[in-house]
């Protein structure tokens, strides 16, 4: 999730139907899909500003633009943001970084782990953002490890490269 206008901001990275719907939804998905739609439902009513990230897929892919699992899962306001994305970093080619002022305070939760919310953090950092990443709040699918070690990971990953890692539920706004 990302920005505000307060200490703290946010807004879904890639929560699209692929991830969270059958036929091949995230292992975590019962226990994510709700903490996402917590976290976004008290950033609205804080007034943080929010920037749902889309990814378009290519062909073959379950996210291919006007497909179904391209369809974000919660309906954005009108006063949110869309960003449609071609790669893992959210920044890259989507003027996201316009959007966002430096320095500002972001959470960041969504989908993937280890792919787009790893990426999209990074590259906040970098960019000077302050970036919290909201546990239990994002997901990936397994691979050589199960999904929960890999989220696990990127969390350490991320911590070490100096985001702060707090479970969603105490993720606080303005």
């Amino acid at each position: 999730m990302l920005p505000s206008q307060h200490d703290h901001g946010t807004s879904p990275i890639d929560v699209q139907r692929n991830m969270l719907e059958p036929p091949e939804p995230v292992p975590d998905a019962d226990s994510v899909a709700p903490a996402l739609a917590d976290l976004l439902t008290r950033a609205r009513t804080a007034g943080a500003t929010i920037v749902h990230v889309r990814n378009n897929g290519g062909a073959d892919d379950p996210d291919l633009p006007g497909s179904r699992g391209w369809e974000l899962v919660h309906e954005p306001f009108p006063e949110e943001h869309v960003i449609d994305k071609f790669s893992q970093d959210s920044f890259a080619g989507t003027g996201l970084g316009e959007l966002i002022p430096a320095g500002t305070a972001l959470i960041v939760a969504g989908m993937q782990s280890d792919y787009c919310v790893r990426t999209t953090s990074l590259a906040a950092l970098a960019r000077g953002h302050r970036v919290t990443v909201a546990r239990g709040a994002h997901a990936t699918y397994p691979g050589e490890q199960p999904a929960a070690e890999v989220s696990a990971a990127v969390e350490r990953e991320l911590a070490a490269a100096g985001a702060t890692v707090v479970p969603s539920g105490e993720i606080t706004f303005g």
